[in-house]
């Protein structure tokens, strides 16, 4: 029970990686509150796991303060934040348009802001804890089409290295994931587009030459939200199947 009483909010876990989280923390003894912008699905992964469900747009900020004070009236507080909730879309540069662009960083880039200025007052108030930022792979390198998710992701991880910096001594740890190719819903349509612009599949070029089971990134952020990665935090953590190992050629 690694994070047995621990109260975590994890967004975006109506399915894929999100789900798959909340599966983990939940077998872990965490006390959950999940959300999804789909509020059916999160909710029926909350009846199944004992979790509280609510529709969530996390580009809102009073969605945010709900969902916080969703933690502190169910459980009492709250120890743990995943930012998980993201979209993804190809589109080459000079044919994005400002709407598709500011979707995608409002989901993205500002959502996990969003939700770690809400979250930290109340992780602060007992007395420290843990941010898992979910950033990707295109935090950390390029793709090409992919101009406005590549830029959500590189912010999300600078975001957690200045709140790792400034709450570090609250006691609160912050940290990003970055995930390969993993096996859900967003990856496939991914692959998808990339096919339409005659791009390789990555998953090809993989030394695990193999997706991730969203499981497998699930069991780190089960890592980084435990007292085990005590002394981790402004760090990034990827579990891409050996991606950025070197040269694939």
């Amino acid at each position: 029970m690694r994070v047995e009483n621990k109260i975590a909010l994890i967004t975006g876990a109506g399915g894929g990686l999100g789900e798959a989280i909340a599966r983990v923390l939940a077998k872990e003894g965490a006390k959950l509150v999940i959300t999804d912008i789909n509020e059916t699905a999160v909710k029926a992964v909350a009846e199944e796991l004992g979790a509280v469900g609510l529709a969530h747009d996390v580009a809102n900020d009073e969605a945010w303060e709900n969902a916080v004070a969703a933690a502190e009236s169910h459980y009492g507080g709250l120890d743990i934040l995943v930012n998980n909730a993201g979209i993804f879309d190809i589109s080459p540069l000079v044919e994005t348009t400002t709407e598709a662009y500011m979707r995608i960083i409002n989901t993205n880039q500002l959502g996990c802001f969003l939700g770690m200025r809400t979250a930290i007052p109340q992780i602060k108030k007992r007395g420290g804890g843990s941010i898992v930022n979910i950033s990707s792979t295109q935090g950390l390198e390029g793709l090409k089409g992919a101009s406005a998710y590549v830029a959500s992701k590189f912010a999300v991880r600078g975001m957690t290295k200045v709140a790792a910096l400034e709450h570090g001594g609250d006691a609160i740890r912050v940290n990003s994931v970055h995930p390969g190719v993993m096996d859900t819903q967003m990856a496939a349509r991914a692959l998808e587009s990339a096919a339409d612009l005659e791009q390789a599949s990555p998953v090809d070029e993989l030394p695990l030459k193999r997706p991730a089971d969203p499981a497998e990134v699930a069991n780190l952020v089960l890592f980084l939200a435990s007292d085990e990665s005590s002394y981790s935090t402004g760090s990034e953590f990827t579990a891409d199947g050996g991606m950025r190992a070197g040269p694939r050629f």
